[in-house]
């Protein structure tokens, strides 16, 4: 019996070291591929970097080749100008002279011949030949202008370029071994994905964040944000598809953008938010997640489609335009749709007015939120405190409900006879010109 037992023993005990050998290499192999993606990683931006490198200053040499060959034919053309301009005076100065020249040839051999000629035309061609002389005025010389007083080209070439290229061309990039903002944490949102990052080098100074999203399916990203911030709400995305995200940032007085994060990978799992279509009151975006009070008279909760809202996490309406305020408009959550009430503030559903009254169950709360503006994001918050007994067909349920808007925030007690983990919600505006975005 003792030899059964301790048999039994033993084999339980191999058994359990088999288990922890196979976890135990489990482990090591997802090690692996960890340092596998790792070397990829380190290998792949290294190959990508040197490609950028290679083009970057390929692309220098020819636009430096191409300044320089503008700037040369710019000073060639210059010298041409200079060139013409002072051979043109010295050019009509020559022709004057070689004129000149040319009637004292005539002249002097009209005068040769007039002295060699014969006797009895001697006298007439000496007289001829005088006057002719005396018109052609001898004494008159033409003025060439002297060696100084012409120019004399030459070029003037500072070599403290070379030197300051020089400087700033070894200056010029820098290699990084990390990027200065990482991506931190992906919350996900009914409809889309709040994304959060940080600063990862303490000597970057960011003045600007640019945010980028493509399905992991795209080829191209593409600009979600750009700004201050370190997180933001990208809406429009399809539950349960895979996104890629990557961040980068700009340097306090610079102008270029340093080099991007680790794509990272997020997604969502909960459906969007969606208003319910129909209502004549109002118009709905494509995506259903929009809805405009248009100018029809009739008047009316809008509602949602379905029970989205789950307690414990965030619901976000944001105004995007406003129109006339009415103290009975209405921004909330409610355990039920029901028709026929032209507002939110009744029996089985807390809201808030747009001048910033908060209403529980219709009755209105002492504290108070500032009124609702064009920007304006009013959010619900709400936690399940079970009162009564342990069930979930029935009993007493309280609900602590946190209603924020422009960086206030009331907290109160919400009580129903029935569990609601989800819940409805809904808006009524008397007026037209009310836009409001939920997610």
């Amino acid at each position: 019996m003792e030899a059964e037992t301790e048999a039994r023993l033993l084999l339980q005990e191999a058994r359990e070291s088999i288990e922890a050998a196979r976890s135990y290499r489990r482990e090591l192999q997802q090690r692996l591929r960890g340092l596998h993606q790792a070397r990829q990683q380190i290998r792949e931006s290294a190959t990508l970097t040197r490609d950028v490198l290679e083009q970057h200053f390929n692309d220098l040499k020819g636009t430096l080749k191409k300044l320089l060959d503008e700037r040369l034919m710019s000073l060639l053309q210059e010298v041409d100008t200079i060139e013409q301009e002072s051979i043109k005076p010295l050019d009509e100065c020559q022709k004057l002279i070689e004129h000149g020249v040319s009637t004292a040839d005539d002249l002097l051999r009209e005068g040769e011949s007039a002295i060699c000629g014969d006797v009895e035309q001697h006298n007439e061609k000496l007289c001829s030949f005088t006057k002719k002389a005396l018109h052609i005025q001898l004494d008159s010389l033409p003025e060439v202008p002297s060696l100084v007083d012409v120019p004399c080209l030459s070029a003037q070439l500072d070599d403290c370029l070379l030197t300051i290229l020089r400087n700033e061309i070894f200056r010029h990039g820098t290699v990084a071994s990390h990027p200065p903002v990482q991506l931190e944490e992906f919350v996900e949102k009914p409809g889309g994905i709040l994304v959060r990052w940080c600063k990862v080098d303490d000597d970057f100074v960011p003045q600007d964040y640019r945010l980028q999203y493509r399905k992991s399916t795209a080829n191209h990203f593409e600009d979600v944000y750009v700004g201050s911030e370190t997180e933001f709400m990208v809406l429009h995305i399809d539950p349960n598809v895979d996104y890629q995200f990557r961040v980068c940032a700009r340097g306090d007085g610079r102008q270029e953008w340093s080099p991007w994060s680790v794509p990272q990978i997020g997604r969502t799992t909960l459906v969007p938010h969606e208003w319910t279509a129909g209502l004549e009151g109002y118009s709905l975006s494509s995506r259903r997640n929009i809805a405009l009070r248009n100018d029809s008279q009739s008047c009316g909760v809008l509602y949602s489609k379905a029970p989205t809202y789950f307690c414990g996490q965030t619901l976000t309406f944001r105004i995007e335009t406003v129109g006339q305020p009415d103290r009975r408009d209405s921004l909330g959550v409610c355990v039920e749709q029901q028709n026929g009430y032209d507002s939110l503030q009744r029996d089985k559903a807390v809201c808030i007015s747009t001048n910033g009254a908060v209403f529980v169950n219709g009755k209105e709360m002492t504290n108070q939120l500032p009124a609702v503006t064009s920007g304006s994001t009013v959010t619900f918050d709400m936690e399940v405190v079970q009162l009564g007994p342990a069930s979930t067909e029935g009993g007493n349920f309280k609900l602590r409900v946190t209603i924020s808007s422009n960086n206030r925030e009331v907290v109160f007690d919400w009580v129903l006879d029935q569990c609601c983990v989800s819940l409805y919600f809904g808006c009524s505006f008397s007026y037209p010109g009310w836009k409001v975005l939920v997610f």
